[in-house]
């Protein structure tokens, strides 16, 4: 699969983190569709598509899709929702108000390096994931 050349779907995460690592593999076993493309927020796509200010701070996943972005706790529901199946079923909790959701999100993102680690550098997909990621 090439990835996405219409800039779309595109999971950008934080490359050096534990938990977003775990997430990217958790994501490519469900998206059996081959819906998402991913890449770190340090990358050259991240830099071509996010503003700067996104960029500081990398403590929310962002969710491009169709020229919107999608953050913190509004992107993991997008994204569940592009993979279908049963994660469709989690469109429900767009019904909770944003800043509840995000409140949750932003707890478990300011401590995630401490529970999950993080890496020196961005993760090298393996040949069969390559093509899923974007620089």
């Amino acid at each position: 699969m090439k990835p996405s050349t219409s800039d779309n779907n595109i999971v950008f995460y934080d490359g050096v983190c534990g938990l977003c690592d775990h997430t990217v593999q958790f994501l490519l076993k469900l998206d059996s569709r081959k819906e998402l493309v991913f890449s770190p927020l340090q990358g050259e796509t991240a830099k071509r598509l996010l503003d700067s200010q996104e960029l500081v701070n990398l403590q929310s996943i962002i969710f491009y899709r169709d020229q919107k972005k999608f953050y913190r706790s509004r992107a993991v529901l997008e994204i569940l929702n592009s993979i279908g199946g049963i994660w469709h079923c989690f469109k429900i909790l767009k019904l909770i108000p944003s800043f509840i959701l995000d409140f949750f999100y932003n707890l478990i993102a300011r401590y995630r390096y401490q529970i999950f680690g993080h890496y020196d550098q961005c993760r090298v997909p393996s040949a069969a994931e390559k093509a899923r990621f974007l620089p």
